[in-house]
């Protein structure tokens, strides 16, 4: 694949991710169990948002074809997203909420860790600053992980499944594909698979401080990078994008 092309469908893929899940987490303002994590979530999906207008506003500079972070982010369909599966699915219970953020957080940490020593200067940018907002994401959801998988019968039970419900789509952020090897060999992407072996220790040490052990293997679910995704994602698109595309002209 050209270095060119794969950049900008890296940046499309990180950014689609942060845009996903800050809409998804977006969605437990004013519902969260206590103040605190209310204002917590909220202030986790404007980290992610921010995030995304950074990498999106890149892969459209990137892409040459005039489209703005606003208009990747509210003038694409469906299978035109890159996102991975796991940040789509939907928040079910606090403990399935904490689950997908634990494990997202797991994996995005290391990334952005690799991705500040970047070739690529505007990447290696956006993880510098992105990098200690991941970090306290994960310290968030993993403290939350041990009180619940340590906590009552039903904390425990509830986070079990919610840990068991999001397993599946693990295996997607450390699936090697063309784009991911041609911005490797270049210095610009951190080796997907090298990432896993810090995961699987932070994985293993936070639910061991837990009394939990991991969920069972599952088959996995991939194709969201490849624009396959499930419902839930279209579900989503539609809240977020209407008022972009049912107002087109609109000024704020």
């Amino acid at each position: 694949m050209d270095p060119a092309d794969a950049l900008f469908r890296y940046a499309l893929r990180l950014g689609d991710d942060a845009l996903v899940l800050g809409q998804r987490l977006g969605e437990w303002c004013g519902k969260a169990p206590a103040l605190e994590i209310d204002l917590a979530l909220a202030n986790f999906g404007l980290d992610l948002i921010g995030q995304a207008t950074f990498l999106l506003g890149y892969a459209g500079e990137l892409e040459g074809a005039g489209r703005d972070a606003d208009r990747l982010a509210f003038h694409r369909d469906v299978m035109d997203y890159a996102n991975c599966l796991l940040v789509e699915q939907p928040n079910g219970d606090f403990a399935r909420t904490i689950a997908r953020q634990f494990l997202f957080s797991a994996w995005r940490s290391p990334l952005f860790e690799d991705l500040a020593a970047s070739t690529d200067a505007t990447l290696a940018g956006v993880a510098k600053k992105a990098v200690k907002e991941t970090a306290y994401h994960l310290r968030f959801s993993r403290e939350w992980i041990v009180r619940l998988g340590d906590g009552t019968d039903e904390s425990r039970t509830r986070l079990v499944a919610g840990l068991d419900w999001c397993w599946r789509f693990v295996d997607e952020l450390f699936e090697p594909d063309e784009v991911t090897s041609a911005l490797v060999d270049a210095g610009i992407a951190p080796d997907p698979g090298g990432l896993r072996a810090r995961f699987d220790a932070e994985i293993d040490k936070t639910l061991g401080e837990a009394g939990l052990e991991r969920p069972p293997a599952r088959r996995p679910v991939v194709g969201g990078r490849s624009g396959r995704h499930s419902e839930h994602l279209g579900h989503l698109l539609a809240e977020m994008q209407f008022l972009p595309r049912a107002y087109p002209d609109a000024r704020w």
